[in-house]
């Protein structure tokens, strides 16, 4: 007898929906949960649980009563570690507990990358206020502060004195679930530095992709992404060096079939950097704009791998053009009123997704929850693109009262 495959999705933010479509697109039964009813993915799973996703041994509990046949946090950063603990207590298809936990802590990744000789900026981590400053010797600025688990851009912050130091650290100490930041060298980069999607499969990397992040100067936190475009600014032997010590990494932490976020750069030194790695899908519609560039599908790809199907069709492909997503925000807050497009900008672009309407209040742009939507856009050459995402503020405009 057909038995219908179950799997727990944890968050529900709207970063899930095109992860709900293609399991059920598999014929998958889809359950979703946190402590948030009226998140939008519980709208469109099977069936909801108002757990949090940051209590293992709950969100445990509930995957032994439900059965399920896999679990995942895609895009959702605080869901990782529950996910794989749950994996690993049941049996279910997933990467190593261990290793999850030290692709998730910065400063244990830190601490791993530097024990095996990867290129890592210099940093210290802390777990008060009091001890982070109480060697000011030690600080050569600027430095780059940040929790040690908190995703989405929050409570990070460049300092490039001592003076501005103490209210960069209360900043991110307060972003912190287990109080503790990382205060590191700010690797100043060479071209544009890097946030996308890989995958692999039985743990060597089927499919590599490097971007190209773009920043609003004038946003509230000039560090939250607000664009991405593909290709990257990298040079071949700069991607095939990442990609490389990216490989060793992964073989390293004995990694399976999955997908992941890979954020890494090129510092003006010339030393290739892997910032951060998350076992996850990305959020800003990551994997969607490599669907979308490549044809390579890593969201089914990461659906099938969560309930031990066979992952298909993973591998790397090239970009059919030059392909930019720029993510919607407000300069200021206050109530949205209309998101306008040049008229002759509208046949580059490919999708429009806005995620308010007319008299919504919106916030201004200081970490990715505030993003209001997306556009993504294709071009036929890279001058087009970067001349577009140059004069962005000429054909696009975000209206708020």
């Amino acid at each position: 007898m057909f038995k219908q495959k179950k799997i727990l999705l944890l968050g529900g933010l709207r970063y899930l929906l095109p992860v709900i479509k293609a399991a059920h697109d598999l014929g998958y039964y889809v359950i979703t949960c946190d402590y948030i009813p009226n998140n939008i993915a519980h709208k469109y799973s099977d069936e909801y649980h108002n757990v949090s996703i940051v209590d293992k041994e709950a969100v445990l509990a509930l995957a032994q009563k439900l059965q399920i046949d896999g679990i995942m946090s895609f895009a959702v950063d605080p869901g990782v570690i529950t996910a794989a603990y749950v994996q690993e207590r049941l049996g279910l298809p997933g990467n190593p507990y261990a290793s999850v936990l030290i692709l998730q802590n910065k400063d244990l990744f830190r601490d791993f990358l530097r024990e095996h000789g990867f290129t890592i900026p210099n940093s210290r981590s802390f777990s008060s206020l009091e001890e982070a400053l109480s060697d000011r010797s030690w600080y050569v600025f600027p430095v780059i502060v940040k929790p040690t688990d908190s995703a989405g851009s929050k409570g990070v912050m460049r300092v490039d004195s001592f003076a501005d130091l103490e209210l960069a650290l209360q900043e991110a100490f307060a972003h912190s679930l287990s109080h503790r930041v990382i205060v590191e060298e700010f690797i100043e980069k060479q071209g544009c530095s890097s946030d996308t999607d890989c995958f692999s499969v039985d743990g060597k990397l089927e499919f590599i992709s490097f971007s190209a992040q773009h920043f609003d100067e004038n946003a509230t936190n000039p560090y939250t992404p607000s664009a991405y475009s593909w290709p990257s600014t990298m040079t071949k032997e700069q991607e095939m060096e990442l990609a490389s010590e990216l490989q060793r990494l992964l073989s390293l932490l004995c990694m399976r079939t999955s997908i992941y976020n890979v954020e890494s750069r090129i510092g003006k030194n010339g030393k290739a950097y892997i910032m951060e790695v998350s076992p996850r899908g990305g959020g800003n519609r990551l994997a969607e704009m490599l669907r979308y560039a490549t044809g390579v599908d890593l969201i089914s790809g990461a659906v099938r791998a969560a309930v031990g199907d066979q992952v298909q069709n993973i591998s790397q492909k090239p970009y059919n053009g030059h392909w930019a997503e720029i993510i919607l925000h407000a300069e200021n807050a206050g109530k949205f009123q209309v998101l306008s497009i040049r008229k002759d900008m509208r046949p580059y672009v490919i999708d429009e997704d806005l995620w308010v309407k007319t008299g919504d209040q919106v916030s201004s742009f200081s970490a990715a929850n505030d993003a209001i939507g997306t556009l993504v856009l294709k071009f036929d050459t890279e001058e087009q693109l970067l001349d577009a995402l140059a004069c962005q503020g000429d054909w696009l405009k975000v209206v708020v009262s």
